[in-house]
């Protein structure tokens, strides 16, 4: 049932961000007084699941959940059809509109998916306020594992700045540290900045962005796993373990990294209870661990909620809409960077539901759709032929030479474009297919 409401929320998510971006097209085409043949959600080659013409449009829904699109009347687009092109061009036609008409009609998808966006992390914010967790309130540090150490860092650096911008949010750290270049952090109480590695940027993201970095916490019994090695040597709730063995641990990184290293053995742990000290023996697992988990109170303490109103949420709405525009060229470029080899992990429709939540989570779902929505924008916006940006730089380049490109020209170009964008389509699939198939 949990897949189900996953895919439930990724085909909701993705029927909204279309139908929108395309409403974008359609709008400002029929303004113009601009024939629509087709507008669909989800491409439909040789097939639709659902069609009915209205007026003079055909509307529908395609097969293949990879977007939609908007068959503008004398456009050369991804259908490739020339032979309305073979006639006189005629009044309706988005060939015989003005160039500044063409380019709104064009542009009008990306500037939907961009306001879409503002307008839901604005009431995100206004409904639920601006929350956050203090980095500068994360008084002992971060702990990160072995992965974290090949990316540069260590257990106990205070994060100060990552490519010189101060760093107020820590719950937005493992995404700075992975799209930056440098970083700068408080280390054995000097400031120090490095280059971070690629390396460990590929290791971190094979890993999916897992457990590489998190608050530095002592360790404070919170709770203890049924059955487990700690439970049965009567380790208890708001027990401070201050030792193992002869082994001073302050932190809980240190102690789970000791602990790891006596797999089926025997420990004595160290004790702090009702202000007395005591010595608790216990075996190992053997997988390293012994069963409990520790107070992340210090996170409850760092937890920021702040009330917006309307007025403060819609600058704020926007100042969120660009920060994640940054963020999606920043990714980009990691993407693109063989060393990181991020471009395995890159997931399709038949992966991406597993983003969502297996329970419907509405805040979940609409900063999904707020963050995606600057995503489609921001690829549909790339001058890559077949793609709106691809369009929109052959009409600046008529605005400014004054010379309209020929039908000929269009047509290489659109089909260059195609190409790529099916083999695009064709590494995403694969990627999904290969992944499910060997369970990585």
């Amino acid at each position: 049932m949990g897949t189900l409401i996953q895919i439930a929320q990724l085909i909701l998510c993705l029927s909204i961000l279309v139908i929108l971006h395309e409403l974008g097209h359609f709008l400002p085409a029929k303004f113009f007084k601009t024939k629509i043949d087709k507008f669909y959600l989800f491409f439909d080659p040789w097939f639709s699941l659902v069609k009915k013409k209205i007026g003079d449009t055909e509307y529908g829904i395609g097969w293949i959940p990879m977007g939609g699109y908007v068959k503008i009347a004398g456009m050369i687009d991804e259908s490739m059809d020339k032979e309305q092109l073979k006639q006189e061009p005629q009044p309706w036609e988005y060939r015989s509109k003005p160039a500044y008409q063409r380019l709104i009609i064009i542009c009008g998808g990306v500037i939907v998916n961009f306001f879409l966006a503002w307008f839901i992390y604005t009431m995100l914010l206004f409904n639920n306020g601006d929350n956050y967790i203090d980095n500068s309130k994360i008084t002992n540090g971060i702990a990160v594992d072995s992965i974290g150490s090949i990316i540069g860092l260590r257990s106990g650096d205070k994060i100060l700045k990552v490519d010189g911008v101060a760093q107020k949010k820590f719950d937005q750290l493992p995404m700075e540290v992975l799209f930056g270049k440098n970083i700068t952090v408080i280390r054995d109480g000097k400031e120090t900045t490095f280059d971070l590695s690629d390396d460990g940027k590929r290791e971190v993201i094979k890993r999916a962005g897992k457990n590489f970095l998190a608050p530095r916490v002592e360790v404070i019994v919170d709770s203890v796993v049924k059955n487990s090695p700690a439970l049965l040597c009567g380790l208890q709730k708001n027990d401070k373990i201050i030792g193992l063995n002869d082994t001073k641990t302050i932190y809980y990184d240190e102690l789970t990294t000791a602990i790891s290293k006596s797999k089926k053995d025997s420990i004595a742990l160290k004790v702090i209870r009702n202000n007395q000290e005591i010595v608790l023996k216990t075996k190992v697992d053997k997988e390293g661990k012994i069963g409990f988990y520790p107070n992340l109170s210090i996170l409850k303490t760092a937890y920021v909620s702040q009330p917006l109103s309307f007025v403060q949420a819609v600058p704020a709405g926007l100042s969120k809409t660009l920060s994640t525009l940054s963020d999606q060229i920043r990714q980009f470029k990691v993407i693109f960077n063989t060393k990181t080899e991020a471009y395995k992990q890159v997931s399709g429709p038949l992966r991406m539901f597993k983003i969502f939540k297996p329970v419907w989570d509405w805040n979940f779902f609409w900063s999904f759709c707020a963050m995606f929505s600057i995503w489609l924008a921001f690829l549909n916006i790339l001058p890559i032929p077949g793609l709106d940006g691809g369009h929109a730089t052959f009409i600046l380049i008529e605005i400014i030479t004054r010379k309209k490109p020929t039908e000929k020209t269009l047509e290489v170009a659109q089909t260059i474009g195609v190409v790529l964008l099916l083999s695009l389509m064709a590494l995403v699939f694969g990627n999904d297919i290969w992944h499910l198939i060997t369970g990585k």
